[in-house]
């Protein structure tokens, strides 16, 4: 990565190590792959099936699709992500239609800077960033900052299935780092769909995720 496009204040992860940019990058001229200016269907039927309690974090927010949907739901949402374009947009969306929305910088592999605990995760489009290293850590920091009976909702491409989005994952490669760690309990693992700007149906994992109560 050149070094005048490091990320500030964290090492780069090895999405951006691999791209050699930073994830601010992919909002600087123009909206990302992954903007779609509205919430995932996906997102919208966990919502519709109450899949969410407040306060919920939304984990990798990017501009705040979903964030701002479930806001609007009436639930409480705090989302995090590394890239300062995409948590000023969010931010400025949420002040225009008045929601109970905050979104912040940071680091989903450490959490702890948040300062609070959460009732639901969601987790759209991160988790398949990480590589299995990054995963172990950022499902030990999610531990940190989720109420004892949590869920994590999270959605990501899969390997399965025709023209697969950017890096899928296997469903045992989602479900590892949770099931390798006491504090959690994986729940389910199904298929979905994620859309993007240039697919309206890419093959996904939807996996709930439970944190232990003990």
């Amino acid at each position: 990565m050149p070094a005048g496009e490091a990320p500030r204040g964290r090492p780069p992860t090895s999405h951006e190590r691999q791209s050699g940019q930073p994830w601010d990058a992919s909002y600087r001229d123009g909206p990302a792959p992954w903007d779609i200016d509205e919430p995932q269907p996906a997102v919208v039927r966990l919502a519709e099936a109450e899949a969410f309690a407040g306060p919920v974090l939304d984990a990798g927010c990017g501009t705040g699709d979903n964030g701002l949907y479930l806001a609007a739901r009436g639930l409480p949402v705090v989302g995090i992500d590394v890239a300062e374009t995409a948590v000023a947009i969010a931010n400025r969306r949420a002040a225009d239609h008045g929601l109970d929305a905050t979104f912040t910088v940071g680091d989903a592999l450490d959490l702890r800077p948040l300062g609070r605990q959460f009732r639901t995760v969601l987790d759209c489009g991160l988790f398949h960033t990480f590589d299995a290293t990054e995963r172990r850590v950022y499902v030990a920091s999610l531990a940190g900052v989720v109420e004892p009976g949590a869920t994590v909702h999270i959605l990501c491409f899969s390997d399965v299935g025709p023209a697969p989005g950017p890096h899928p994952v296997s469903r045992a490669e989602l479900a590892q780092p949770f099931a390798s760690d006491a504090r959690w309990q994986v729940v389910a693992i199904e298929p979905e769909t994620l859309r993007t700007r240039f697919s309206d149906a890419s093959p996904a994992w939807s996996a709930t995720v439970r944190r232990a109560r003990g």
